[in-house]
């Protein structure tokens, strides 16, 4: 689990937040083509989690605010109707995780603005994290880190709770609108279902990268039709 204090590089005093991975666009983690940016380290550790691959601290890769913010910025400009932040849990490094969504509502505010590339838009931030609602409010360093943040998506994954309301893994974990901008982009999904897939697939460099919250069984059903097809998985994020 990440200590939540900023890391410091020598020679930079600037925030550093260890990442998994980016991805632009996102388009089954909130409304619209999206900014997803996914922390590395987590010490939840929900069994039957898609993204056991986030789970080490030590894994991935230290990239700047500012860096982050950069992919941001040309997101905006590219069209981005969201950004959205999951891991890994986001909450374990929350210093930097606080600075990472306070610069990007300042970015935002920057694109929305008359002669901005994203003037007159509506675009929210959204912020996964498996710690109930409660934990996050009793926590200073996690409250903090949270102000930025449109929608909050809470609560510990449980695969024995299967839930299709869309954009959450689990019936337990609550979608809670904080800012006005978030009542009125979300206020239609908080009850809304999907009965199709979920996932969103992108080849990488020589993987297959599947973005979104899946359906109980899901995963499975994707792992048989690639066999049909004669091609098996190796080192699927899933599996123990």
């Amino acid at each position: 689990m990440g200590d939540g204090s900023v890391e410091n590089v020598p020679g930079c005093a600037e925030p550093m937040l260890r990442i998994s991975q980016t991805h632009f666009p996102v388009e089954t983690l909130g409304p619209g083509r999206r900014l997803g940016i996914w922390s590395q380290g987590c010490g939840l550790a929900c069994p039957g989690c898609m993204s056991r691959h986030t789970w080490d601290p030590s894994g991935g890769a230290s990239r700047t605010v500012s860096s982050l913010l950069g992919l941001w910025r040309g997101a905006l400009a590219r069209g981005a109707d969201g950004l959205t932040v999951s891991g890994g849990e986001p909450l374990d490094q929350p210093a930097a995780l606080g600075a990472l969504l306070a610069g990007a509502a300042r970015a935002r505010a920057e694109a929305v603005a008359p002669g901005g590339p994203a003037a007159g838009r509506e675009i929210d931030i959204l912020l996964y994290t498996g710690y109930e609602e409660e934990e996050v409010a009793a926590d200073a360093a996690r409250s903090a880190a949270v102000r930025h943040a449109d929608v909050l998506v809470t609560g510990r994954f449980r695969t024995a709770e299967p839930t299709a309301l869309v954009w959450r893994g689990s019936a337990n974990q609550r979608m809670r609108a904080r800012t006005a901008r978030g009542r009125a982009r979300y206020q239609e999904h908080m009850a809304r279902t999907e009965s199709g897939p979920r996932l969103q697939m992108v080849e990488g460099d020589g993987d297959v990268r599947l973005y979104g919250v899946p359906r109980r069984g899901e995963l499975a059903a994707l792992e048989r039709r690639l066999r049909r097809a004669g091609i098996a998985l190796t080192g699927a994020s899933w599996r123990p």
